[in-house]
């Protein structure tokens, strides 16, 4: 028997059965073989086997992992280990905002690498469109420039409905997973998509602009968007993975000396430079990537952005 993992905690998984129930599954022997030294073995998303002489109506236990087409890992900077997020994705949404909390680019350009490196389209989602900051000429400058690179950006407001049935018709039949800050309102968009789900929403810290973690663990949802966004069309369903938010968003398993190759507008001039695959596209001669910046073919913004994470991957200083 193979099942859906929708969430789980230490040693214990939700399991979407496909004889219809949903069953508490443990892991048999405790370990599942892995090629990879995870915090955590599986994720939402996963599908597994089950040890059909194990199974009862509400428990049973996986023994193996069915192959992933896929998977979305940050790494835990304080487990020291990657941590799954996902699995199986046909969309990950990027979720970020204007302001409340603070826009932070640099996540974003993470999560973009990390997502072409995993193979897995990424969706720039930008919630609460809708407040002042989201006019500001350097918030709408760095939003093209990730547009001008072909990543599609949604701006959206789960508080006034702009931009939601766009939002809705894209994740129609399709798993997606939302990343995304604390505060930056995942659970809200979720709300706003099916109004029968009912997610609990944060508040910001007045201090530091931060929000509170309202999702505590990753968990997988079938949906039935809302009619209002389907042009009155009934049964429209998808299934979206609400992640915990976290402040920092930590690259696995990409080195400093092969970004580059994660920044899909690098990609084009990576090895052309006078010397090759061993530039580091700082103050060598020929560098084809800086030629390429002052050629206008790629951005400033995510010249400086490249640069900054690439330091911070080789000093293993991190920046929110």
């Amino acid at each position: 028997m193979q099942g859906l993992i929708l969430n789980g905690t230490k040693n214990v998984f939700e399991v979407e059965c496909d004889d219809g129930y949903t069953r508490d599954c443990s892991i048999k022997g405790k370990v599942l073989k892995s090629d990879t030294d995870y915090y955590n073995p599986l994720a939402p998303g996963d599908v597994v086997e089950l040890d059909d002489a194990s199974v009862e109506e509400d428990k049973g236990q996986i023994v193996s992992l069915v192959p992933r087409k896929n998977e979305y890992v940050r790494w835990n900077i304080k487990k020291r280990l990657p941590q799954l997020m996902a699995a199986n994705l046909d969309y990950l949404l990027i979720v970020t905002t204007p302001d409340n909390p603070p826009f932070r680019p640099r996540f974003i350009d993470r999560a973009l690498a990390q997502s072409e490196y995993e193979h897995i389209t990424p969706i720039i989602v930008c919630n609460k469109y809708d407040v002042k900051a989201a006019k500001e000429d350097a918030f709408q400058e760095q939003l093209e420039a990730w547009e001008n690179i072909g990543y599609k950006v949604m701006r959206v407001s789960a508080k006034t409905g702009e931009g939601m049935m766009e939002l809705a018709a894209l994740l129609k039949d399709h798993l997606s997973a939302l990343v995304g800050q604390s505060g930056v309102g995942k659970s809200s968009i979720i709300n706003v998509l099916d109004n029968n789900v009912v997610l609990k929403t944060g508040s910001l810290s007045q201090k530091y602009g931060r929000g509170c973690h309202t999702t505590t663990k990753g968990s997988l949802m079938h949906i039935h968007i809302d009619e209002a966004l389907t042009g009155g069309i009934r049964d429209v369903e998808a299934d979206i993975i609400d992640t915990p938010g976290v402040r920092r968003f930590l690259l696995h398993d990409i080195s400093a000396d092969n970004l580059a190759l994660y920044f899909r507008d690098f990609v084009p001039f990576v090895g052309k430079c006078g010397f090759g695959m061993s530039c580091t596209h700082g103050n060598e001669k020929n560098c084809a990537i800086r030629q390429a910046v002052e050629d206008g073919k790629i951005s400033p913004i995510r010249y400086e952005s490249w640069e900054r994470i690439r330091d911070e991957l080789k000093s293993g200083s991190f920046e929110d």
